[in-house]
């Protein structure tokens, strides 16, 4: 498989069964730096593990993930862990705050545990707190947020490290209407002011709206072919042609 020059992630071939059930079958996605990519299909169609196997949290069957020069799907656990650690943000649909750890502490955690100071951890979580608008609970309890905005610090906590990658698995799944779309537009002002890449998971058309392109997946197979936000898969047009050599083969499930 050929990839572009500027392919930061990319999947050839994934097949991934859940205690002996399909999960994904010969999956292939690519994605550039920089750019949001949205993973959309009905409820059960895989979209989570695809974003587990992506990240490192899953461990294909079969296939290849790469990311950087890196072989995701033949690291060592440990390698996985500090390849998600140093290089990956993760958002999901539910923020899992630690209760007895400030708002501030939670978001400053990745720094942390990658051996940043104190000072220095809680002044970048301090400004990303700030940007996405709940820099007046840094020195809250999460208990005393709305959920909305205990999302928002979830996405500090994922941006806060400066991660090449945010993988986002249902994340405004819990919001109401009018929280989603705005948890969505901080996120992804966000990712992009900073050039960070999004995968984005979720089964409401109306989220991957927000992404450069969208795939989908039904029953564990990529279905039709890469489409902008918007546009649905399979659209003809001036941007649905083939892409840079190798991608035609991966837009589609085989």
């Amino acid at each position: 498989m050929v990839t572009a020059p500027d392919d930061l992630l990319w999947a050839r071939g994934l097949h991934y069964e859940h205690e002996g059930t399909p999960a994904l079958r010969d999956v292939c996605l690519s994605v550039r730096a920089g750019e949001i990519v949205s993973v959309t299909g009905p409820r059960g169609s895989g979209k989570s593990t695809l974003l587990g196997c992506l990240s490192g949290r899953l461990v294909p069957g079969r296939g290849e993930v790469w990311f950087d020069g890196l072989p995701v799907h033949t690291l060592t656990a440990s390698a996985r862990e500090r390849l998600r650690r140093g290089r990956f943000g993760w958002i999901g649909s539910e923020p899992h705050l630690l209760p007895e750890l400030t708002v501030w502490e939670n978001t400053a955690l990745p720094l942390l545990l990658s051996g940043a100071g104190r000072r220095e951890a809680r002044r970048r979580a301090c400004e990303w707190l700030e940007r996405l608008d709940v820099g007046d609970f840094a020195r809250s309890r999460p208990g005393a947020l709305v959920q909305a905005q205990r999302q928002r610090v979830a996405i500090a906590r994922a941006l806060a490290h400066s991660p090449s990658v945010v993988f986002a698995d249902e994340p405004t799944a819990r919001l109401h209407q009018g929280e989603r779309a705005q948890v969505l537009r901080t996120l992804t002002t966000a990712a992009r002011s900073h050039r960070i890449t999004v995968v984005l998971a979720s089964h409401d058309a109306r989220v991957a709206g927000v992404a450069d392109r969208s795939a989908v997946l039904v029953d564990g197979r990529r279905v039709g072919e890469d489409a902008p936000s918007g546009v649905p898969a399979g659209t003809t047009g001036p941007s649905a042609g083939p892409g840079p050599e190798g991608r035609t083969e991966c837009s589609l499930s085989v």
